[in-house]
């Protein structure tokens, strides 16, 4: 490691000065041939040197929460923030979500590097890692291709969590889906394939070739002494096929191999808590660890957790357990949580429930704000990607979100309260580009159904589609930022999605320390070079 950047890592950590220089000189990014030459290290230079120019470098965070909001585009946001004024009464337009009060926004692109419309995979392992790579890969630069097990060795790339076990603080995921599911995996695991999530997905000759199943890696993973805190859904990924789920007797785990991967957990970590209810987790207020698996899937959607039998947490709930714990290290944390299942809602076409579980992260986000301060907390609220669903139509102010357009139509040919299309039918507010909700061509005129008596705020409505798929796509426009603290005034402009994870690490004093300890930093102190996970 050169001395100089070794003396300015540590004298960003020890020195009594207020804050670190604001401006570091230019970093080199070389000129490449598109996008043949983009490789696992030039990303990671090209996103260091966008935050660094940006004056991430003047952060002092202690800790770090990133809020991942699945598939939450800001069609999404904006509806979701109207239902929740409307909700409480209000005509909705002018309600702000929790992190939209944050003073420091931007915008990210989030393609990867094979396609133009991403996936889960490839997004969160550029956030969590700062490289750019391939749908559908976790972990892992853009040299592997999907489902090339001999292609993993060598292009790990360190994620952000890993980064923060290795430097000694306290680390925790939060997520409403799976814990093995694509954007938790990518903090803790590399592989070619996201949907080898337990042994019974994993083909037999990548198990040959050496590649372990995601649920494995969570328990085995070689950075400090694992990840502390972990609440989600996925119980099944982690248990043998021959055991009954507590929760619904006549489910069982999905691993072939016999291994109970809860018992491993809790042999290394004889300290832990393992729980499985919203109680059990009240309870476990005084865990120094903790592992909640909630469900043997996903868990449920908001408007379905009544039903739920052992009774699930909402992600408020799960993102206040895990602060309690976390803040108890006193060299800091870093938290990612995920409102996984507006995602899945939108894939269902089922605006509803999308708004809903963006309202219930919001409601996360509010809970991490009011548990921590700016002075030493950085929050940093994005998506991964975004969805197609349109917001359209001149509804009037406080017209229901989910409801048919009352407003100005503009082919008004017929009696109707609501607005109407050419053929005087009504419409909604809320469309897909895509999805389950296209309905077949008739033998009418329209080929739309006629939904004047038809309730559209219903819980299982599906809003119309113009494209029949039997499940929604994904959208490739950009997705909002929003961060507040140290080192929130870098998160400006338009970005691209793997410098996401650059702000976050050069705004930390003990992330850059670790960094430039095993020799990835220039001379100014910024790590630009391509870390090994070896060497961590």
């Amino acid at each position: 490691m050169r001395p100089v950047a070794l003396a300015l890592c540590v004298a960003l950590i020890t020195s009594g000065c207020a804050t670190p220089p604001t401006a570091v000189a230019p970093i080199e990014v070389p000129a490449i041939h598109r996008p043949a030459g983009e490789t696992a290290s030039w990303w990671y230079r090209a996103g260091a040197a966008r935050a660094a120019g940006n004056g991430a470098m003047s952060g002092r965070a202690r800790n770090v929460i990133l809020f991942l909001g699945d598939g939450m585009s800001l069609p999404t946001v904006a509806a979701a923030r109207i239902l929740a004024g409307q909700q409480a009464g209000h005509p909705g337009e002018e309600t702000l979500l929790a992190f939209e009060r944050f003073p420091n926004t931007a915008l990210s692109r989030t393609y990867n590097t094979d396609y133009q419309t991403p996936d889960s995979a490839g997004t969160m392992t550029a956030i969590a890692t700062g490289v750019k790579t391939r749908l559908g890969v976790i972990g892992v630069g853009p040299a592997t291709t999907r489902g090339d097990c001999t292609g993993v060795a060598g292009n790990e790339v360190l994620s952000i969590v890993e980064l923060a076990e290795s430097a000694g603080l306290a680390t925790g995921v939060v997520t409403t889906t799976r814990l093995t599911h694509a954007t938790p995996a990518s903090v803790y695991a590399h592989g070619p394939d996201r949907n080898w999530e337990d042994d019974s997905f994993l083909p037999a000759a990548a198990a040959a070739a050496g590649c372990r199943d995601l649920a494995r890696q969570f328990v085995e993973s070689p950075f400090g002494d694992g990840i502390d805190v972990a609440l989600a859904g996925g119980r099944a990924k982690f248990r043998p096929n021959t055991v009954a789920d507590p929760e619904d007797p006549k489910a069982s785990g999905l691993r072939r191999d016999g291994r109970d991967l809860v018992a491993d957990w809790q042999g290394r970590h004889p300290e832990g808590r393992y729980v499985t209810t919203a109680a059990e987790l009240a309870a476990a207020a005084d865990a120094s660890r903790l592992l909640g698996l909630f469900n043997p899937t996903h868990m449920q959607f908001m408007a379905d957790r009544a039903k739920d039998i052992g009774g699930e947490p909402t992600l408020a709930e799960m993102t206040t357990a895990a602060l309690r714990t976390l803040q108890r290290n006193p060299n800091g944390y870093v938290l990612v949580v995920e409102g996984g299942r507006i995602d899945h809602a939108h894939h269902d076409g089922n605006a509803r429930r999308a708004l809903e579980e963006t309202i219930a992260f919001s409601e996360a986000v509010r809970a991490a704000d009011a548990m921590t301060s700016e002075s030493d907390t950085l929050i940093l609220v994005t998506a991964d990607h975004a969805h197609t669903m349109h917001f359209a139509g001149y509804p009037v102010r406080g017209n229901p979100i989910l409801g048919k357009v009352r407003g100005i139509s503009g082919e008004d040919l017929g009696d109707s309260p609501f607005a109407v299309d050419r053929n005087g039918l009504p419409y909604t507010t809320l469309g897909y580009a895509n999805g389950p909700g296209a309905v077949a061509p008739a033998s009418t005129r329209t080929g739309r159904p006629d939904l004047t008596d038809v309730d559209t705020e219903a819980l299982d409505y599906l809003q119309e589609a113009h494209v029949p798929m039997g499940a929604e796509t994904h959208g490739g426009d950009d997705v909002g930022v929003w961060a507040r603290g140290p080192g929130a005034d870098a998160v400006r402009g338009s970005v691209e999605e793997n410098v996401l994870f650059h702000f976050l690490v050069q705004a930390t004093p003990a992330l850059r320390k670790r960094l430039c300890d095993a020799g990835t930093c220039n001379a100014n102190g910024v790590p630009v070079e391509l870390p090994k996970p070896a060497d961590f």
